[in-house]
């Protein structure tokens, strides 16, 4: 997995950030009208911290779920903590993965690719497959 930069990472997910605007505009709504559109705010801590599955994780992993809009979104978030010497079993993603990393470092690497040294603040856009 290559770094990404900022601008790039902007431009790829600008989509998603803009989505709310889209809904403004309706067909045959006068334009002063808006849609409600009501933010859910979901607390730290709030939902219960898992172990990582065995079958996709070596080591000690905890998944903290962070986020899983509802239909038609594809997009769900969750960080997630390794021990020193945990890692990834080689997996997939059908729509693609980003990797956003907070804190520490790690290796990341694709199917036949190099391998990358990842720190705070990287964040990788796999594509996908």
């Amino acid at each position: 997995m290559r770094p990404v930069s900022r601008r790039t990472f902007l431009k790829t997910t600008g989509a998603v950030f803009a989505f709310p605007a889209i809904l403004r505009a309706q067909p045959g709504a006068p334009s002063t009208q808006q849609p409600k559109l009501d933010m859910e705010i979901k607390r730290i801590g709030s939902e219960p911290s898992s172990k990582g599955p065995a079958e996709y994780f070596t080591g000690t992993v905890r998944i903290d779920p962070l986020f899983e809009p509802p239909d038609p979104a594809h997009t769900l978030g969750a960080s997630v903590a390794f021990e020193p010497g945990a890692r990834t079993a080689w997996h997939t993603h059908p729509l693609g993965q980003i990797l956003i990393v907070t804190a520490g470092c790690g290796l990341a690497q694709r199917w036949g690719g190099p391998i990358d040294q990842i720190r705070p603040g990287d964040v990788g856009l796999d594509p996908a497959g």
